[in-house]
């Protein structure tokens, strides 16, 4: 009987120091996210979270907004300009090398806005 008992304690411990592990990612990357200053500035992220209704105290909960806010938009570039160099490839250009330099369009934002669910239409009169 004593046996059991020292068996459920060690069981005890390791579920205990799977949760502390299981934690642990997360609380070194919050901590990472303190020193961290994102791309878009927290002041704009505040913002924004107030006028959706969103109100919060903890300037890392609006980091963490900002930083997906950023790599939201870092996807989004990322592919307008794979649609830009695809197009690209399909025309006659003089310029070949690293010294090519690439313009964010619309006809190339489009489609890769389309890619989340986002519908971009030129208004009328620019047609």
């Amino acid at each position: 009987m004593a046996d059991n008992n020292d068996m459920d304690t060690s069981e005890d411990q390791t579920v205990t120091d799977d949760v502390k592990t299981a934690g642990q990612p997360l609380s070194d990357f919050l901590l990472q996210l303190e020193d961290y200053t994102p791309t878009i500035p927290d002041a704009i992220s505040e913002h924004y979270l107030h006028t959706a209704g969103f109100n919060t105290t903890d300037p890392r909960i609006v980091r963490l907004v900002s930083l997906a806010a950023q790599k939201f938009i870092s996807e989004i570039a990322n592919d307008a300009l794979q649609h830009c160099k695809t197009r690209g490839a399909n025309q006659n250009t003089k310029t070949k090398g690293k010294d090519r330099r690439y313009t964010l369009t619309m006809e190339d934002l489009t489609p890769a806005v389309a890619e989340y669910g986002i519908i971009v239409k030129k208004p009328h009169y620019f047609v």
